[in-house]
């Protein structure tokens, strides 16, 4: 073998000494490199779930919120159909009352009308209107009534 054939292997060799450091730098930076992206991806998925869990808690609040201010609308709902059903009871008092009214005000004065009819010292023509006539019928209160008109400030006699 002549010194050309050993410097040419000796060449190749350094060659091939060479590639495979390369390689294994290459390889070792792939690998430092890809280390590195999978430490930023834990780092980005680790915040991405800090920023969840704030998130969870944040909607937990809202939801909250949401929760009481619809148990306060549902309790004003209530109070609101508990006091209609009291205003109707009261108004149906009113109207049972009223009618009641009506027919002991129909007595009354078909008592005093009957009154005037027997009483002899009524003085007034037959057929007209006697001093205990309802107030509807004489023209004025009837007899004992607590109607009394009301007289305005612009009413006073100067």
């Amino acid at each position: 073998m002549g010194t050309t054939t050993i410097v040419w292997i000796v060449v190749a060799v350094v060659v091939v000494l060479l590639l495979v450091l390369v390689a294994v730098a290459l390889a070792r930076r792939s690998r430092a490199v890809e280390a590195h992206r999978r430490e930023e991806r834990r780092d980005e998925a680790a915040e991405l779930r800090r920023q969840a869990e704030h998130d969870r808690i944040a909607v937990q609040e809202r939801e909250a919120a949401s929760a009481k201010l619809d148990a306060e609308a549902r309790m004003s709902q209530a109070e609101a159909d508990q006091k209609a059903a009291e205003a109707a009871r009261l108004q149906e008092e009113a109207r049972r009352r009223d009618a009641s009214l009506d027919e002991r005000r129909a007595d009354v004065d078909e008592r005093l009308r009957r009154a005037d009819e027997l009483d002899p010292d009524r003085g007034d023509a037959p057929g007209t209107p006697g001093r205990h006539a309802p107030e509807h019928l004489a023209g004025g209160p009837a007899e004992g009534s607590t109607d009394v008109p009301r007289r305005d400030e612009g009413d006073r006699p100067a």
